[in-house]
């Protein structure tokens, strides 16, 4: 009887309100979710709601942009009905918004297709360029901050500080131009602008948009060298400027640890300076430089434009200056909500990897 007794008391549920440890643990999951959905889903609203009030307040007319200004009266107000325009502002913003969630981003008067596949088009280019940027950036703006931080006040401090001046100080099209012409023009060390030559252009078949990844997919070392030398100095440029700001952050991070107790009461042990570098002072910098590198990584997708103009790269940024242009208003929205997106999404995978780096955070 003692023995049921017993086995009946552990089946009952425990803790506060009836439930046991892993009810409420997977009620906290479920709870923590349902509050990033409904978290994304107003910013994406908000999103929404700004970049549609602004397409209407730009002194641009997106009927005069499909009929021209010689177009009779009778065509313009035809044209304006069939967009719309003559329905109230509210009711335009419900039927905009509408039309995203499905996928209509309308159609581009600049290339007469649908923005929607225009920006899958482009999109890729941009994002196989800033991906190789942040990765340089990454690979050399958090070792230099490290040992930047470690000496301070040394040669090797200045050194790294300046060049994180210049990566916030140098137009990046001028140092573009200046990269054609050295690596280029004279040297020859790299392509020269677009993203691949002319004769290779459509060669391979698109599958994921990402020609370097495209052209091992087929087999074609020869496009993957091309491509290669083509990106190489386009990503350079971007992962220059993403170094000079990961280094300075970094340094700034580690000065503030390696004047911490732990870090004196580890150096007087005897453990050593590498280990104290990056065991001891380095791990618990790893969730403000997650944040450093998403918004570094954001920065590249959407502020790439004067690159992409400069080296004639077919990615987003030029595809919205080219839309600003000729005055095309739903590829300037379209491009705007694309770029939008990214930081949101890059926003909640920088979240999550709090949780997964700092248990405090779960």
């Amino acid at each position: 009887m003692a023995s049921e007794t017993s086995t009946a008391a552990k089946a009952l549920p425990t803790g506060p309100g009836g439930s046991s440890p892993n009810a409420r643990h997977a009620w906290k999951t479920v709870k923590g979710l349902l509050g990033v959905i409904v978290a994304v889903a107003f910013t994406f609203l908000g999103l929404l709601a700004i970049t549609f009030f602004i397409g209407r307040v730009v002194p641009i007319d997106p009927v005069l942009a499909v009929v021209g200004d010689r177009a009779p009266r009778a065509v313009y107000e035809a044209v304006r009905i069939e967009m719309g325009l003559d329905k109230p502002l509210i009711v335009q913003f419900f039927h905009y918004v509408g039309n995203v969630l499905t996928g209509d981003l309308g159609m581009s008067v600049s290339t007469g297709r649908p923005v929607a596949e225009d920006l899958a088009r482009v999109f890729p280019a941009t994002l196989e360029m800033a991906t190789i940027g942040i990765i340089i950036g990454v690979l050399m703006g958090v070792p230099m901050g490290v040992y930047a931080a470690s000496r301070q006040g040394s040669l090797l401090d200045q050194v790294i500080r300046v060049v994180g001046l210049l990566g916030y100080s140098v137009p990046a099209f001028w140092l573009g131009l200046v990269g054609l012409a050295l690596f280029y023009a004279k040297l020859q060390w790299v392509g020269g602008p677009g993203r691949i030559d002319i004769f290779y252009d459509g060669l391979v078949e698109p599958v994921t948009g990402l020609l370097l990844i495209d052209s091992l997919i087929a087999g074609d070392t020869e496009i993957f060298v091309n491509a290669l030398t083509h990106i190489a100095l386009p990503a350079a440029v971007l992962g220059f400027f993403s170094l000079a700001y990961i280094a300075r952050m970094t340094r700034s991070f580690m000065l503030d640890q390696l004047a911490q107790e732990y870090v004196t009461t580890a150096r007087v042990k005897g453990v050593s300076e590498r280990l104290v570098l990056w065991r001891h002072a380095f791990r618990p910098i790893l969730v403000p430089l997650i944040t450093v590198i998403g918004l570094s990584y954001a920065g590249l997708l959407e502020g790439s434009v004067m690159i992409e103009t400069v080296f004639s790269w077919p990615g987003i940024g030029n595809y919205l200056t080219t839309a600003l242009l000729n005055a095309d208003m739903n590829a300037v929205l379209g491009a705007t909500l694309v770029i939008g997106a990214v930081f949101i999404g890059i926003n909640k995978i920088s979240d999550v990897l709090y949780r997964v780096l700092d248990p405090r955070a779960r």
